[in-house]
């Protein structure tokens, strides 16, 4: 591989946020930023975990930077964003890493179909949806700045097929991949290519948010996780690090021209017809 290839998806000077870095999908990018070259911003709830993570990083000759702060809190993203300029005096990227489901948006097999958790499907859109619009109002006009920044949001295979369940969840994602699209179409009529936003669309990773919904106590697969299972063509689940690839993709110059787009990383999931 030529060096000028090499430098297409080189991040380095650049300094890139990922919002939800506390989780199991959030280590992986924060990982792979750091070893493309990037400093990362680490913001979640999870003040342990997030201090660790820089820690590692930054003995390790990389450059990290944890803050606590909540996706849904505006104040506290503001607060975080004047710390990251005061350290690094710019912010190249964001990773909307932030959402994922919650206990009270899944409908029980048990349940009456219409005797939904209202409030459970509320609090699991807004988790996924203004958790990811917040910060991008937030940072997004610093980014903008750079002249070359990008926003990568995270959607799901939820919204292309019905998966019993996860309404709540599913609603959000249906959403980001709307305002993906809608976003990225208003950015480019003010800022030209200066800021591009793209999203990736997972399959299905065994991360603890789903973890009981597709496996049982023992470990085993549950009835949805061998449905699921049946339905991917690759007949595997996904391991978190292959979503590294399409991450420094559209983080990095090798992307300049890409903008709007949602990109699947499902073992063929969402295009298997299942027979």
């Amino acid at each position: 591989m030529s060096s000028e290839t090499k430098d297409l998806f080189d991040l380095s000077n650049k300094v890139i946020i990922v919002t939800g870095g506390t989780g199991v999908l959030g280590s992986i990018f924060v990982k792979a930023i750091v070893k493309y070259g990037a400093s990362v911003v680490i913001l979640g709830l999870d003040a342990k975990i997030g201090e660790e993570r820089a820690k590692e990083i930054n003995d390790n000759g990389g450059n990290a930077l944890f803050l606590l702060s909540n996706v849904l809190e505006e104040t506290q993203l503001i607060e975080a964003r004047n710390a990251i300029l005061s350290k690094y005096g710019k912010i190249d990227g964001l990773v909307n890493a932030a959402g994922g489901n919650v206990p009270e948006g899944v409908l029980s097999p048990d349940t009456d179909v219409f005797n939904l958790n209202i409030e459970g499907m509320k609090k699991a859109m807004v988790l996924n949806l203004w958790g990811t619009i917040i910060p991008v109002q937030v940072f997004g006009p610093e980014i903008a700045k750079t002249g070359n920044g990008s926003i990568v949001n995270i959607s799901s295979v939820s919204p292309k097929r019905a998966l019993t369940r996860v309404l709540g969840y599913s609603m959000g994602k249906a959403s980001i991949d709307l305002y993906t699209k809608w976003f990225a179409v208003e950015m480019a009529n003010r800022y030209g290519d200066k800021v591009r936003m793209n999203s990736i669309m997972p399959g299905f990773f065994l991360t603890e948010q789903n973890r009981n919904l597709l496996t049982n106590s023992d470990g085993s697969l549950s009835q949805r996780g061998n449905d699921i299972i049946s339905h991917t063509p690759f007949k595997r689940f996904g391991s978190p690090n292959e979503l590294e690839g399409a991450l420094i993709w559209l983080l990095s110059d090798s992307s300049k021209f890409v903008t709007g787009m949602d990109i699947g990383v499902d073992g063929g999931f969402t295009v298997s017809s299942g027979v």
